[in-house]
């Protein structure tokens, strides 16, 4: 008996995991320790919630998003939509910023790899609203760079990164470097 009223107060208590999968209707992408999770989070500028430092724009759109759940205050990171690269969840989250919304994707939240509270969002879903899916942010980089038009995946035509490959090399240890390397394996 002693026994059993020690795991029920462990169960009770805030130490005990919460389950946030309920209704969730996040599809998998397989990754270890990856959870449906669906939840209400006040959609925050990262760096004003650790800092203090809070434009009034939430930081245009430059700066990363969270979350902070609802239910215990946790800050939970997005770190990509549901688009196959671990991009956009800024782009997709910052039109919110300052709101309570519904939030659906899935969390990863594992000791054993260092990921605590890392969210990968699919859906978002503001108040008397129908869900949104997270999957604009191919579309706002195309439009935000017209002269990158073409065929392959974006960042082989980003002109950011293609600057810095001229400059650093591909390995980023300068272009010498990467002839080098050329030279000897290929």
């Amino acid at each position: 008996m002693k026994h059993l009223i020690a795991c029920l107060a462990l169960i009770a208590s805030p130490l005990a995991a919460q389950d946030f999968s309920e209704g969730s209707k996040a599809k998998s992408w397989n990754l270890y320790a990856e959870v449906p999770a669906k939840f209400e989070a006040e959609v925050v500028d990262v760096l004003c919630t650790l800092t203090g430092d809070c434009p009034e724009d939430c930081g245009a759109g430059k700066r990363q998003m969270g979350l902070v759940r609802s239910a215990d205050d946790v800050l939970i990171l997005p770190m990509k939509n549901s688009q196959p690269a671990f991009t956009g969840a800024a782009v997709e989250l910052a039109p919110f910023c300052g709101q309570t919304v519904t939030v659906d994707g899935l969390l990863i939240d594992d000791p054993d790899l260092g990921a605590k509270n890392v969210y990968l969002l699919q859906t978002i879903q503001a108040a008397d609203a129908d869900p949104i899916k997270a999957n604009k942010w191919t579309k706002n980089w195309a439009k935000e760079h017209p002269e990158a038009k073409g065929k392959g995946p974006w960042f082989r035509r980003d002109p950011r990164i293609k600057e810095i490959i001229a400059r650093e090399g591909y390995l980023g240890l300068g272009l010498e470097e990467d002839q080098t390397y050329i030279d000897e394996n290929f």
